[in-house]
């Protein structure tokens, strides 16, 4: 009997499993463009949080490694493959100049944020705070191309 109780819990907890990595997948591919906006209707490309997830997904991928079932560690590598396809092919038809601006257009969605006071001047301000943020961008990104 506990041996039947163990094998449902562990069906549910790959079925959860798989739901978690798809849930990741469809986000990274909203953001790469393959699935359309649900508030807008459009296609949304946003490099940096496509790239968020995927990294993610493969985070998980090498810390959950030896502790999958078959059928767990199939899907997260397909979708995991999957999207990093995606994401090169989306990198390589973008614009230099149009991937460019999506960083900062993230980027100060966080600063209303950690400054209550508006009353700063404009300019100055995301001049400091973007050449930061763009080092720390660096010392941790991946690239998935050429």
């Amino acid at each position: 009997m506990a041996e039947v109780q163990k094998t449902v819990q562990t069906g549910e907890m790959t079925q959860r499993f798989i739901e978690f990595v798809m849930m990741h997948a469809q986000n990274a591919a909203l953001f790469l463009g393959q699935i359309p906006n649900p508030k807008t209707g459009e296609p949304e490309i946003n490099l940096d949080l496509a790239r968020m997830f995927i990294d993610q997904l493969e985070m998980i991928q090498e810390k959950t490694r030896g502790n999958l079932t078959n059928e767990e560690a199939t899907v997260l590598r397909n979708a995991l493959s999957n999207l990093q396809m995606a994401y090169v092919e989306v990198a390589r038809e973008m614009p230099k100049g149009a991937a460019q601006p999506e960083a900062p257009e993230a980027a100060p969605s966080p600063k209303p944020a950690e400054q209550p006071s508006p009353g700063t001047p404009e300019p100055s301000a995301p001049l400091s705070s973007a050449e930061p943020e763009t080092e720390s961008r660096k010392k941790f990104t991946k690239s998935y191309g050429p």
